[in-house]
């Protein structure tokens, strides 16, 4: 018996389509891809950050965690909710979140045309070989991201104080190198991130005269409580759409009667906040 001749080779117009993928980014670890867009759209239509995080394929924690980087990332709250825990809360998308959708979209679609054009380009070439576009972005562990202009620059021998504008009511300190005052050329009027560990957020309960040396105290609204069995996660509103992301132990949050709505003081030290600029 002969053996049956092998299938001829598939035709290249059988070969994937060429893609393109996009991401923005102002600065190390702020980034607004594909899987964001996707659940901030989740949340637009279905009014709700857990509906749009199963949509979605997400935990409950990673889509409240998208939801403060992108509210962190943009000068205004792409993202506004009240508190519902686990079964859900309202959640409205607001108007500079629409924006946001309808540029991506916009621009996704320009994407799509230049990667078909480049297909077809390739395929006319006979390449063998399909190209792909990547996005790409650093990243860091830092869980608290704050976009701000620097208001004032304190130079001195060895280390300079920057004040850097968040909210027209927030004003994140940090003391840093003078080296790097000059390296990243931070003056007045300079846009710069201010990244900060959830573990360098000291909380305590609002107080009248509240004595510490932390530069940057904070106050804040308790929206969500992790409990863990060692250390809870809680984060604060600090204004709308602005959250800030505190481990704690848990025999700290018990002694603070921390709850949901509750009011707190954040303590951040001027020497824990890093500052980065594109």
């Amino acid at each position: 018996m002969t053996r049956p001749a092998d299938p001829p080779p598939a035709p290249a117009d059988d070969a994937p389509a060429l893609h393109a993928l996009f991401q923005s980014r102002r600065h190390p670890g702020a980034r607004v891809g594909p899987e964001r867009i996707a659940l901030l759209q989740g949340i637009r239509e279905l009014g709700s950050i857990s509906a749009a995080a199963r949509r979605a394929g997400l935990s409950y924690k990673g889509a409240w965690d998208a939801v403060q980087a992108l509210n962190n990332l943009f000068e205004a709250p792409l993202v506004l909710s009240q508190a519902g825990g686990r079964l859900g809360g309202a959640a409205v998308v607001t108007p500079a979140g629409v924006a946001v959708l309808a540029a991506f979209s916009g621009v996704e679609a320009a994407l799509a045309d230049v990667a078909a054009r480049l297909d077809a380009a390739l395929g006319a070439e006979g390449a063998a070989d399909r190209l792909t576009i990547w996005s790409f972005g650093m990243k860091t562990s830092a869980r608290n991201l704050f976009r701000g202009v620097v208001e004032a620059v304190a130079d001195g021998a060895v280390n300079g104080e920057v004040r850097l504008r968040i909210t027209p009511d927030i004003v994140m300190v940090a003391i840093i190198s003078s080296g790097s005052v000059a390296e990243l050329g931070l003056a007045p009027g300079r846009p710069a991130a201010a990244l900060i560990s959830a573990n360098s957020v000291i909380l305590t309960v609002e107080a009248e005269g509240l004595r510490t040396s932390a530069r940057n105290q904070l106050g804040g609204t308790v929206v969500r409580h992790e409990v863990g069995a060692v250390n809870d996660e809680v984060i604060l509103e600090l204004a709308p759409g602005k959250l800030l992301t505190a481990i704690v132990t848990r025999e700290s949050a018990r002694q603070l009667g921390l709850v949901v709505g509750g009011r707190v003081q954040a303590l951040i030290k001027a020497s824990h906040v890093i500052l980065a600029v594109d």
